[in-house]
């Protein structure tokens, strides 16, 4: 492969809008999903294409932000604020986390016209991040500054039918090899599945909760009796901006509480952490804007002594990859919701991403090649496409 030192120049971005067929439906408090609705950002460099993915749901449950929407605010205004950035305001000596990617680590500044849109920005940033790094030769584990070539693999499993269908699917994947197991909880839906499956997988086995905001502040005493199932934590029962919710909670229980949907970025991750609301940080690199801000998020709370682990939106594999090297740095700690391909999708748009056997069951290989490492399937995003392509050029 022939690479190069040259900054790239970004040529025209393309949105690929895709519904990617989800082998089992998958639930939370916020709905039901049959079927991933992604946004796909491709970037055309005179080096070479970068793939990104946004991580926006079909609809504004989750966040305020949803497919159609990020489509929109791309099209209209972050691809031609960036296509008409005529410098690069970031460089890597300006931030010892732009890894060496200048032109990566100017789409923010790019970008900072428009208020918030995180995920649409990331999406983006993390498709030039790709293509700069295979012009550079380098995979994107590499940068990052991953530590394993291997990660830990936990899987997120979504509210049942019944309790029978919900240990079904929680045995199947305590057999593949999964080293943790997360059930979304809900109102009506929590001590008693919780119970039923920690008594399945056993008093030693590595067990969560997510409640994705689902929960009140007069639930503080439900959720402290969670204790009573030697939890590895409880994510995100309150809304994102009740921090002080979070703050009881977290004096009432043994259970250590984790935020997700509150952290925005190394400032609201320290101030979260400062206040006492969190132990634990959920890094999703969407949510927070891109990769590069993910990696300083990661760096602040290393140096405070919190764990953190990676966050998983039904990636595809192009978001699936950039997240397994994410989660391969030091601070990574506990597993994340890097599943393998399978646990969501019969066929991935990458090549699939696999357990390991043997030593390394129940994790996945960080990818070895440049940028992202793996190559997207255009006759599977030709089948699955629910809109036609849209280019935005100079």
């Amino acid at each position: 492969m022939t690479t190069t030192t040259r900054t790239p120049r970004i040529e025209a971005i393309e949105l690929h809008r895709v519904e990617v067929p989800l082998v089992r439906p998958f639930e939370t408090s916020f709905g039901r999903e049959t079927v991933r609705e992604a946004l796909l950002v491709r970037v055309r460099t005179d080096t070479g294409d970068g793939w990104g993915e946004c991580v926006a749901g079909r609809d504004p449950f989750y966040s305020a932000e949803y497919v159609g929407g990020a489509a929109s605010v791309i099209e209209r205004y972050l691809a031609p604020a960036l296509l008409d950035a005529r410098e690069i305001r970031a460089v890597a000596g300006d931030d010892p986390r732009s890894v060496g990617v200048p032109l990566a680590a100017s789409v923010a500044p790019a970008l900072a016209v428009v208020a918030g849109h995180r995920m649409a920005k990331g999406a983006i940033e993390a498709a030039v991040l790709d293509a700069e790094l295979r012009a550079q030769g380098r995979p994107m584990g590499e940068a990052f500054g991953a530590v394993r070539g291997w990660v830990d693999c936990g899987v997120s499993v979504g509210i049942a039918s019944t309790i029978e269908e919900l240990l079904d699917e929680v045995a199947g994947y305590a057999e593949a090899g999964y080293r943790r197991i997360k059930l979304k909880i809900k109102p009506g839906w929590d001590v008693v599945p919780v119970g039923a499956v920690r008594e399945l997988i056993g008093p030693d086995a590595l067990l969560q909760v997510d409640a994705n905001t689902a929960y009140t502040a007069d639930d503080i005493p439900l959720l402290a009796s969670l204790d009573a199932f030697g939890l590895l934590l409880i994510e995100q029962p309150f809304a994102e901006e009740d921090l002080a919710a979070h703050a009881r909670l977290a004096s009432a229980c043994e259970t250590p509480v984790c935020l997700d949907e509150s952290i925005l970025d190394v400032t609201t991750a320290v101030d979260a952490i400062e206040r006492g609301a969190t132990s634990v940080v959920n890094i999703k690199p969407g949510r927070m804007g891109g990769y590069l801000e993910a990696l300083r998020v990661h760096d602040v709370c290393r140096a405070l002594d919190v764990p953190v682990w990676c966050g998983g939106m039904l990636e595809t594999g192009i978001g699936r990859a950039a997240n397994v090297a994410l989660a391969a740095l030091p601070g990574f700690v506990l597993p994340g919701d890097t599943s393998a391909s399978s646990r969501y999708y019969a066929e991935d748009l990458t090549e699939p991403f696999e357990l390991g056997e043997g030593e390394h069951r129940g994790q996945l290989q960080v990818p070895d090649a440049p940028g992202t490492g793996v190559t997207v399937r255009e006759e599977l995003l030709r089948e699955w496409a629910s809109a036609a392509p849209v280019v935005i050029s100079r």
